[in-house]
């Protein structure tokens, strides 16, 4: 596959990517530090011992990868035939590695459709290695590491699966992958930044006075310090946003935990379940109701 066929077919090409993107709405800060190439490079490096130095082999995937506005990545981009995709999560999630395997298969239809590819040719169709990365910064406790697998939810288990995908989730929270952090300074800046964000918003100030108390120090520590002053509008938007549905999901999760508690006592395992299917529900609709906004707030 040649370099550039990814991004070609997506997005035009790597510096067009760059020069857009500070014009564009992005969805959330993580999405908009990983789809700056040189970032995105510093993470890869950090992660697989490499040490590519020239951001430019980067090509950044920006398609839409969903079913459905709620099924759409962070971040995804090419390198020397590696195709990776990294996800934020503030909220725990087992069904990443389902929705991983919806963005590969989304990105390899693309691919074979682009180049033509003929499926029952007689010689076989290289394709980009995957990789699958969550970074998790939720106020839950989660591991420092974790493996997230596509077997795990099948229905029937068994010993040797058919089909897998394997997600590793990288906890970033203060004091978790310390090293990690060290390595790839963004997401040790990322971190600190919604750490100062989250200590502010519990102060008898304003959610957006926290955002905009956490920038200024971030820029006056010179942390992400170009990257604050080059989108200081739009990281004040969306972390306003995502701070706000983070609180609300928090308060959906927690009543509905609570509800289903009783009714279970009450009315045994059964009604348990569907209650725990009816706050999915609530969080799913809460979710698409966030992307909804998302997307409307981008064609401002």
């Amino acid at each position: 596959m040649a370099k550039n066929e990814t991004v070609s077919r997506n997005e035009g090409s790597s510096s067009e990517s760059s020069s857009s993107g500070n014009r564009e709405f992005k969805g959330d800060v993580f999405s908009m530090l990983m789809r700056e190439p040189k970032y995105a490079l510093q993470v890869y490096n950090a992660l697989n011992h490499s040490d590519y130095s020239n951001p430019e082999e980067i090509q950044i995937i920006t398609t839409n990868h969903g079913v459905s506005l709620s099924v759409r990545n962070d971040a995804s981009f090419m390198i020397d035939r590696h195709v990776n995709y990294y996800e934020h999560q503030s909220t725990y999630s087992p069904n990443m590695p389902l929705r991983c395997l919806i963005y590969y298969i989304h990105d390899l239809k693309e691919f074979v459709k682009y180049d033509k590819k003929d499926l029952y040719s007689r010689r076989m169709i290289p394709i980009p290695t995957p990789h699958f990365v969550i970074f998790y910064n939720g106020e839950d406790k989660r591991p420092e590491t974790e493996v997230m697998r596509l077997s795990a939810a099948f229905y029937h288990q068994t010993e040797e699966p058919e089909l897998e995908v394997i997600c590793t989730a990288y906890n970033i929270n203060p004091s978790f992958n310390e090293e990690l952090k060290e390595k790839a300074g963004v997401l040790y800046g990322y971190t600190h930044f919604v750490e100062k964000v989250r200590t502010y918003r519990k102060m008898e100030i304003s959610l957006r006075a926290a955002i905009d108390r956490a920038i200024d120090e971030c820029i006056e520590e010179d942390i992400l310090r170009d990257f604050f002053l080059e989108n200081r509008d739009e990281v004040v938007k969306v972390t306003d946003i995502d701070m706000t549905f983070e609180t609300r999901l928090a308060y959906v999760k927690r009543d509905s935990y609570e509800e289903g508690l009783e009714d279970g006592r009450a009315e045994g395992r059964a009604e348990e379940r569907l209650r725990a299917e009816a706050a999915e529900a609530k969080v799913a609709a809460l979710q698409k109701e966030l992307d909804q906004l998302k997307k409307q707030l981008s064609k401002d």
